[in-house]
């Protein structure tokens, strides 16, 4: 099993073992035991993260091109076309949440990660390597910091390309006529400049995270113990 794989696996086992009452430190300690710390966690979530970004681009693509087919495509009926565009609407709410939950259990984790680095500085006698540690975790929660920074900003532009499309799903809703597709023919310009803007800030979002993830496990690597 791959180890990205087996990360995954045994975080949803260990999930699956806890009580919704458990804390944090009961889930870190669990997975210590298989071999995994914050820092492995870390870059898992940022990986989900990144994936529910992804999925979240596709969605709302797909969401526009619905909308296009209901105001442009002859042939069928509106109340199918509704029901096609209120559909995809649905799966767009439910990746935008996901791209939530991800974002936050990145902070989450990264948080608990830096605050149990920086206490375990003191616990270094030798102090070259307390510095080189403190320089160690100083570079990776800026770069961590960036990087959440990145995809809050891509997340900030979900809602308000939701919400207008929400409204023209309900407009439509009610008024499955001739005049109503009129009127929504004219709001498909804005549409598309909605989703094209939040589908290149996710897209940059995606792309820093690529770059980080490859920086912490080239990192990982230059820390494992030559055979």
């Amino acid at each position: 099993m791959h180890p990205s794989t087996r990360l995954v696996f045994v975080a949803a086992l260990v999930g699956v073992l806890m009580t919704a009452s458990s804390c944090r430190r009961v889930y870190y300690g669990a997975m210590e035991k298989f071999g995994y710390e914050k820092r492995d966690i870390l870059i898992g979530r940022v990986k989900d993260a990144q994936k529910s970004q992804k999925e979240a681009q596709e969605e709302f693509k797909t969401a526009l091109q619905r909308f296009r087919e209901v105001v442009e495509v002859e042939g069928g009926t509106l109340e199918k076309k509704y029901e096609k565009l209120d559909a995809e609407l649905k799966r767009a709410e439910d990746r935008a949440k996901k791209v939530d939950e991800h974002v936050k259990s990145v902070k989450q984790v990264s948080k608990d990660l830096f605050d149990e680095w920086e206490k375990e500085l003191g616990k270094y006698s030798n102090k070259q390597m307390r510095a080189e540690s403190q320089r160690q975790l100083r570079d990776t929660r800026r770069r961590t910091s960036d990087l959440i920074t990145s995809m809050e900003r891509a997340e900030a532009r979900i809602e308000p390309v939701l919400t207008p499309l929400r409204d023209r799903v309900l407009f439509l809703k009610h008024n499955l006529n001739a005049k109503a597709l009129g009127a929504l023919t004219k709001e498909l310009t804005n549409v598309q400049g909605d989703v094209d803007a939040l589908v290149a800030d996710l897209q940059q979002s995606i792309s820093e995270a690529d770059a980080y993830l490859q920086d912490m496990e080239r990192e990982q690597a230059a820390k494992q113990p030559r055979s």
